[in-house]
């Protein structure tokens, strides 16, 4: 399902360019470093929505991955801190062995809860949080995987009016997170790394 450059720029009939949102959610695992650093790299300097991730990570990685993605960004690429006010036009991590969350208030809150499909930090915890926080005004993105993490989080910001994307599995190195998200979800997109990168990039061009 995957779509011509030129096409991205829309789906279900409106030019994507003209919808409005205020955030985007990406959840990856196996092969999502890879992923990210293809879509990161289409977002441009002065990219005007935050970018928020769970990538599973063992728990004690080190911040050498940070580094990596942010030299080949040109937005600031961080792991997120606790009670963090979240900025426009940066990119959030959830740190090692820490689910990240969204408040109310569109700050971050970090937690050490039970792991959540075997995962800590969760998509599906992220994506939920996000969801009852931004409402329609959120991009969810479910990228590699192998377990069915980000699934019941995608239907979350869906139901609620939010734009759900997927990779297209027979582009993920490990394709059973993108296939959980489209069997439980009526996603709108389901595309290759770099035509995600491209949507989101369109996403923020106002």
């Amino acid at each position: 399902m995957a779509l011509a450059a030129d096409a991205v720029l829309r789906y279900g009939g409106y030019d994507m360019r003209s919808l409005m949102y205020d955030a985007v959610v990406i959840g990856a695992s196996c092969g999502g470093m890879a992923a990210l650093a293809r879509i990161f790299s289409h977002l441009p300097a002065g990219y005007p929505l935050p970018v928020l991730v769970a990538q599973h990570l063992h728990p004690q990685q080190d911040d050498g991955f940070f580094l990596h993605l942010g030299e080949r960004c040109p937005l600031p690429v961080k792991a997120a801190d606790e009670k963090e006010v979240i900025a426009g036009g940066h990119i959030y991590f959830a740190p090692p062995n820490y689910h990240l969350l969204v408040e109310k208030d569109l700050t971050l809150a970090l937690s050490v809860d039970e792991r959540v499909q075997f995962s800590r930090p969760s998509v599906d915890v992220l994506f939920a949080s996000a969801a009852e926080a931004y409402g329609s005004r959120l991009v969810g993105v479910v990228l590699t995987g192998a377990n069915n993490d980000g699934a019941d989080g995608l239907r979350m910001i869906k139901e609620r009016g939010g734009l759900a994307v997927a990779q297209d599995p027979a582009t993920a190195v490990a394709d059973c997170m993108p296939r959980a998200a489209i069997a439980a979800v009526a996603v709108d997109q389901v595309l290759a790394v770099d035509e995600i990168g491209r949507l989101l990039a369109a996403l923020g061009a106002r």
